[in-house]
């Protein structure tokens, strides 16, 4: 099956919107304990902070993850498909990065098949045996359903950044202006991003964001946490 271009617009935005309950908005990714140690504190640090993660950190290595699962459903390349789905799992950085992604990939799973039953998430299910990452089983329900890879990196990338900005708006307190500032400034690096994703393979596959994976260790013996990761 494969979605017109409207209908694939109203999936993404589906999938990707806050109603969608696979709990993103309990996750910081490190934020938290990159707020406590004085990091990122205001609009500017934000922009840098979660620009880079989009670029060059985990933003970027689950969009190629996820074009590439899309990819493999759509080309019916079932072995590629599993080797995306290993790799995918023994990339995450650090323990509290995992739980984000797994715990959101097992409640996308879980939300589509009792909304809308989709053969790429069944072939995944089917050839490996989990734990299923975030961004492997939104490429594989999209392969399923011939949705454009730009247009699904692209909105992932947003909402990533959206979630994030979401946070830091709780955690500094931001306001809501300087979240959307936030969001704003950060388009031109979502668009080169999801760009790159697209012609990025996994095993030339890297990220260079150290301090982003050791405020993620250090969140997890924090005093006093308003996230999971």
């Amino acid at each position: 099956m494969t979605l017109s271009s409207q209908q694939s617009l109203y999936t993404l935005q589906t999938w990707f919107s806050p109603s969608f309950p696979v709990g993103a908005y309990t996750y910081s990714h490190g934020l938290e304990n990159a707020f406590e140690v004085g990091l990122v504190t205001n609009v500017d640090q934000a922009v840098e902070w979660i620009g880079k993660i989009i670029t060059d950190g985990n933003g970027f290595a689950d969009s190629v993850f996820m074009v590439e699962a899309q990819r493999a459903v759509g080309n019916k390349e079932n072995s590629r498909l599993f080797e995306i789905a290993e790799f995918a799992c023994a990339f995450t950085g650090t323990k509290e990065l995992r739980l984000e992604s797994e715990a959101q990939g097992s409640a996308f799973i879980e939300t589509l098949q009792k909304v809308e039953p989709n053969a790429g998430l069944n072939l995944l299910i089917e050839i490996w045996p989990g734990p299923y990452v975030y961004p492997v089983t939104i490429g594989a329900a999209a392969g399923a359903i011939g949705i454009d890879r730009h247009a699904l990196a692209t909105a992932y990338l947003h909402a990533f950044v959206s979630n994030l900005t979401s946070a830091l708006v709780r955690i500094v307190p931001l306001g809501q202006t300087d979240g959307q500032r936030i969001i704003a400034q950060l388009a031109s690096r979502v668009e080169a991003a999801a760009g790159n994703a697209l012609s990025t393979k996994i095993e030339d596959l890297t990220t260079s964001t150290l301090m982003v994976d050791l405020t993620s260790m250090h969140h997890e013996t924090q005093y006093t946490r308003l996230f999971r990761s």
